[in-house]
């Protein structure tokens, strides 16, 4: 017992030992025990050290600003390398930039190397300025050197330059030099035009004389009667003055043949204009005289014929220029008023695609617009020439024989709004109606190919409350709810399917339309989905011979009746709550 108390109080030493390890500042030697010192049990000792622990970590320094300060180490390390690395003759300029007033503080030091990096650039792009004016020179340098040999040309020795300064001091007075030279050469090339002038001159001269005296032998050698002959006066100037009066005659003789010539040739071209705009198709139903005329007589009379028929067309002129004007006019309030029905068409065009929005409730169709109608409107100036076009089209048809192009008002509505869309058109499409209502569209010039028949009937039906709503919207009754009555014969033969039938009334309900089923067939399932049905039968008056349609019985929906005034009211179920006890396990 002694060995295992012993072995115990060693196990405890240890244990106890490896604990005060653990605490940090723990003395290695233990104290000697004092009579006089108070003495605490070990678990206070431990919850103390536990408290003691937690307020040190509480004003511990954290471990984001241990990183932050290792990373200043670090940062601190790296620049005093870096600052090791420079010379000591940078070190210098650098304390001395630290002592002048740029250093003071860190504003200053940034403005300072502000201004620092704003010059080193300024330096680097004249020096790459420098350097490229360098190579610049010594392309042309290489360029205008000689091929053979060192020199273009061989100097005397005192044209020869010494230096720069000498080279470009000669430079500018060979440059000076030629400057004059060229422009001796430039007053000297003027002279020898000038004499060249001057030789032509002479020469013209010389021929006008040879023509004058050839014209005075030709004169002398006619031989006229003395009757024939008549006196003329001689010139009376001298014969140098005659010569110039007389070159003077001869090219006015020329500018007036000249001008001779080109009056016969204008002359000839208006009179084959105006045969040819006679002999048009575009006046074969003009029966005028002058007409005839133009087109029989020939065209050297027609000259002597036209003043009298320029007299007798200007007062037709006036009278047919004031029936274009007035036919502009019309023609211009016409196509205003059509340009306010294509406007007033578009407008209704984008009032069918708001109205087709449908009600909520509908999955992914609520909120959608059955229809979507996409179109572009064209400015105002295309537009008033286009149905400027339509109007021409339809004019030129009235006067046209066998023309099949029809003119009352809605055809020409339909084509001014079919060229206000030019040229892309307008394009219509539809939700496609389905099982699941997904907002898929279809173009409607699909739908006989993409719909079924029930889907068909379907979008028949939104397609017309959509117009009933439209007619009732221009009509002044956009708020009224009643629409119109929609009569169906027998639809359900062909959609019979709910989802179907809902669609229809969800429409019909949304855009204020009454819709009224007839059919013949006795479908529970299509039937129930209706609030009121209403069954008829065939009766006969045998004797009066006639036959009535008479009301056979109201089916309405499975609804509990609202009492009537005046009447006993019994008790009913309205809902009933079954409940089964669960199987007893006891015998």
């Amino acid at each position: 017992a002694a060995q295992r108390a012993a072995d115990d109080a060693r196990r405890t030493a240890r244990a106890l030992r490896a604990e005060r390890s653990e605490i940090a500042g723990a003395p290695d030697d233990v104290p000697e025990d004092d009579a006089q010192t108070p003495k605490a049990s070990l678990p206070a000792l431990r919850e103390a050290y536990r408290a003691a622990s937690q307020l040190y970590e509480k004003v511990g320094v954290g471990a984001d600003l241990r990183a932050e300060q290792a990373r200043a180490e670090s940062d601190e390390s790296a620049a005093r390398a870096e600052l090791d690395r420079l010379s000591n003759k940078v070190r210098t300029r650098a304390e001395q930039l630290l002592e002048s007033p740029d250093g003071s503080d860190g504003p200053s030091r940034q403005a300072a190397a502000a201004r620092a990096e704003e010059l080193v650039q300024l330096l680097e792009t004249r020096m790459s300025s420098a350097s490229e004016q360098l190579g610049r020179l010594r392309g042309e340098a290489e360029r205008h050197a000689p091929e053979d040999g060192e020199a273009h040309t061989d100097l005397p020795e005192e044209l020869q330059p010494r230096d720069a300064e000498h080279a470009q001091t000669l430079l500018r007075t060979a440059t000076a030099e030629l400057a004059s030279h060229t422009e001796a050469l430039n007053q000297a090339r003027e002279a020898h035009a000038e004499l060249l002038d001057a030789h032509r001159a002479a020469e013209d001269a010389a021929s006008g004389f040879d023509e004058i005296a050839a014209m005075l032998r030709d004169l002398l050698r006619e031989h006229t009667t003395e009757e024939e002959q008549e006196e003329t006066e001689p010139y009376p100037g001298s014969p140098e003055e005659a010569r110039q009066a007389a070159a003077e005659a001869r090219r006015s003789l020329r500018g007036c043949a000249a001008d001779l010539s080109a009056a016969e040739a204008a002359v000839r071209e208006a009179s084959d204009i105006l045969v040819r705009h006679a002999n048009s198709t575009r006046y074969e139903q003009v029966r005028t005289p002058a007409r005839q005329q133009i087109r029989e007589l020939p065209a050297s009379a027609l000259p002597e014929h036209a003043q009298k028929w320029a007299d007798a067309f200007a007062p037709r002129l006036r009278v047919l220029t004031d029936e274009l004007e007035q036919l502009e006019r019309n023609r211009d309030s016409i196509v205003d008023r059509l340009r306010g029905l294509v406007e007033s068409a578009l407008a209704t065009l984008r009032s069918a695609q708001r109205l087709s929005r449908l009600p909520e409730g509908l999955g992914e169709w609520s909120g959608q617009e059955f229809l979507r109608i996409r179109f572009e409107e064209p400015d105002q100036a295309t537009l008033t020439e286009r149905l400027g076009e339509v109007i021409d089209e339809a004019t030129r048809a009235a006067v046209k024989k066998n023309s099949d192009m029809r003119r009352d008002g809605m055809s020409l509505l339909l084509r001014g709004v079919a060229a206000a869309l030019q040229p892309k058109g307008v394009a219509v499409e539809i939700l496609k109606p389905d099982a699941v209502l997904r907002a898929e569209r279809v173009p409607v010039g699909q739908m006989g190919d993409v719909f079924s028949g029930g889907q068909l009937l379907t979008a028949a039906i939104a397609l017309y409350c959509t117009m009933a709503a439209l007619r009732s919207n221009d009509r002044g009754r956009d708020k009224h709810r009643h629409a119109g009555t929609l009569f169906l014969d027998n639809p359900i033969g062909r959609a019979n399917a709910t989802y179907l039938l809902e669609l229809q009334r969800a429409v019909s309900d949304a855009l204020g339309v009454q819709l009224l089923y007839t059919t013949g067939l006795f479908d529970t399932t299509a039937l129930a989905e209706f609030p009121l049905v209403i069954r008829m039968r065939n009766d006969a008056d045998l004797r009066a011979g006639l036959k009535y349609i008479s009301v056979e019985e109201h089916l309405r929906l499975g609804l509990p009746q609202q009492p009537q005034a005046g009447e006993a009211v019994h008790s009913e179920i309205t809902a009933t709550r079954m409940y089964k006890r669960p199987p007893s396990t006891t015998p």
